[in-house]
């Protein structure tokens, strides 16, 4: 790797969760100028979509794939109570001789489940030991994990935490930490559309998107109650209104893919000129047919923030505390933003909560348009910290 002083971005997936993708892309955009090195767990998916352009791609050392190594590493581990020794091993292109002014944890949702929130502290505290400066970027976290001493320990080692919603914001500032957090909307919010051609039967402006995902099912309480209730809504939706249905997938990772959903989903409507089910494309062109549409129906967060930010109304199938603060702090309120998938019991529940919507669709798409310019222009805000940290790192160094 070159030995230029660059910002690495570490904790991203990959870009074949389109979300990962858009705050990756939105951030290169807002940092233009500085130098970035993107660390990443499928350097393929990256250079295939949109990010190869932005910055430098490294492939970030996966212990699993190395038989011996693994090994080597899991006995250290056990022998010398090393925790550490992964994390080492994983970013060791960018740590010793290689370490860098500053550090960008672009996975904002790590910290927002049990098992990829201990990644996250181990990668900061790998980070922080070897003299380097963190950031914890447009994240989401739920509150009762700052109930947890080892959070708030972790927390106040990053030199800058931006919370991307209130909810997040507050518990941070209720568990104490407050210095290095400032607010800013996610760095999706700044992503800018790329034109694509849109198929014959989406007819823009009279087109419902729909996103679901494996990740909602995972979470209702009632088996198949959200597929059927996607599936009531189309009918709905076909029957009662001269609307189009669009499918939209927007992560399309192997154990974790919108399109197995959505396929399940369009059974029996393949044949219907009114519906669409589109393949996949980058963050960029997913946010240009999601800006077509009427109104929007999003279980993925950043396919709701491709929504949001095109003043396209939307309502949220959600489960988690990112898709309660941003609608919260859009509207003031979360309810009939949100549809919470574990309150799912009967089979027409989202027809009503699109009801809801649709009813004020003009309200509610007025009010996104006198509030985007601002909100989006907010997000693109936080790249002056950025630049503020790494001017000051780069003359330390």
């Amino acid at each position: 790797m070159d030995r230029k002083r660059q910002l690495v971005m570490y904790l991203h997936g990959g870009s074949g969760n389109h979300g990962c993708e858009a705050i990756v892309n939105g951030t290169c955009r807002m940092t233009e100028g500085i130098p970035k090195l993107l660390v990443t767990n499928s350097e393929e998916e990256d250079r295939f979509y949109s990010l190869a352009p932005l910055c430098d791609i490294l492939q970030e050392n996966k212990i699993a794939e190395h038989f011996f190594a693994h090994v080597c590493y899991y006995v250290w581990r056990a022998v010398f109570h090393d925790p550490e020794s992964f994390m080492r091993y994983r970013f060791r292109r960018v740590l010793g001789k290689k370490l860098q002014p500053l550090y960008v944890s672009v996975g904002g949702d790590m910290y927002c489940y049990d098992i990829s929130k201990k990644e996250a502290i181990l990668a900061n505290r790998t980070f922080c030991k070897a003299g380097a400066k963190t950031v914890l970027w447009g994240c989401s976290i739920e509150p009762e994990l700052l109930k947890e001493p080892e959070m708030v320990e972790d927390m106040k080692r990053y030199a800058l935490i931006t919370p991307r919603e209130s909810i997040t914001e507050k518990a941070l500032r209720d568990a104490g930490i407050v210095e290095n957090v400032k607010y800013f909307p996610d760095p999706a919010f700044f992503l800018q559309p790329e034109e694509t051609e849109l198929p014959e039967g989406f007819v823009a402006d009279r087109t419902i998107g729909i996103n679901v995902s494996p990740m909602i099912v995972r979470h209702e309480k009632v088996e198949g109650i959200t597929v059927e209730n996607y599936r009531r809504l189309i009918d709905h939706i076909l029957k009662d209104t001269d609307n189009s249905v669009a499918l939209i997938p927007h992560v399309m990772w192997k154990n974790n893919d919108d399109r197995l959903a959505l396929k399940e989903l369009y059974q029996g409507y393949e044949k219907n000129e009114r519906v669409v089910l589109f393949p996949d494309m980058s963050c960029r062109k997913l946010k240009y047919v999601i800006s077509k549409c009427r109104a929007f129906i999003g279980a993925r967060t950043h396919a709701t923030i491709a929504a949001y930010s095109s003043c396209v109304p939307t309502l949220v199938v959600g489960y988690s505390v990112k898709a309660r603060g941003i609608a919260r702090d859009l509207f003031g309120e979360e309810e009939h933003y949100v549809l919470p998938v574990q309150e799912l019991e009967k089979e027409g529940q989202l027809i009503g909560a699109y009801g809801w919507i649709m009813d004020r669709e003009e309200e509610i798409r007025k009010r996104l348009e006198r509030m985007m310019p601002g909100y989006c222009a907010r997000a693109g805000e936080a790249g002056e910290e950025i630049r503020k940290l790494w001017k000051k790192e780069t003359e330390r160094q």
